[in-house]
């Protein structure tokens, strides 16, 4: 834990800078473009070192977070990379986690409502996202459907709710608030929304 939380907080840090640059810069540029991959790779850092965290302080709730997160910066870089919509395998697998992390949220979501546990609302929040935007993206490859504006949409969804995950974590670790679950779902419930209307004029 000592040699891996600096390593997680400093990849966080970098991962915010990384979409904020993201964001900013023009589409389809090239300071556009690096800004996401070491979006990326930042994000890849943070869940290499977040799932053993979790396994060493037995945090299921951390363990299926991490894989949420990590999710939607991967998805959201594959659909920038591959212009012609044609999954590879690995592809496919991933949204299959992503959707085995949403049943592992609902499923814990349960248990922490019978034990009372507030956090019971981000769990399921966050499960009913990860299945929907798990399952969205397995049609997206079984169809071969992710081309052109559509790629563009897939590639924007995933991306900005890595973003939200990346801010959720900030907020979460620097601001102390009861209850604590208002600080995990406000970014999702604040940004989605521009999410939304980003995809409907990007199809447009």
């Amino acid at each position: 834990m000592t040699l891996l939380l600096p390593i997680h907080i400093t990849a966080g840090i970098l991962a915010l800078v990384c979409a904020t640059g993201a964001v900013l810069f023009k589409k389809g540029k090239a300071k556009h473009m690096l800004s996401g991959r070491l979006y990326f790779w930042s994000m890849a850092i943070i869940f290499a070192t977040a799932i053993p965290m979790s396994l060493l302080t037995r945090n299921v709730f951390l363990f299926l977070v991490a894989i949420f997160s990590f999710y939607l910066a991967f998805a959201g870089y594959r659909f920038a990379v591959n212009r012609k919509g044609i999954p590879a395998t690995f592809d496919s697998l991933a949204a299959g986690f992503m959707i085995f992390s949403g049943l592992g949220m609902a499923c814990l979501s349960i248990i922490y409502f019978t034990q009372g546990n507030s956090q019971f609302i981000t769990l399921a929040v966050f499960g009913c996202l990860a299945i929907t935007l798990g399952t969205k993206d397995v049609q997206s490859h079984r169809q071969q459907t992710a081309v052109g504006k559509e790629r563009i949409v897939r590639h924007l969804t995933n991306m900005m709710g890595g973003t939200i995950a990346v801010v959720t974590a900030v907020l979460v670790v620097n601001v102390d608030v009861e209850p604590v679950w208002i600080w995990w779902v406000l970014p999702t419930a604040l940004i989605t929304p521009i999410i939304l209307w980003w995809s409907r004029k990007t199809r447009s």
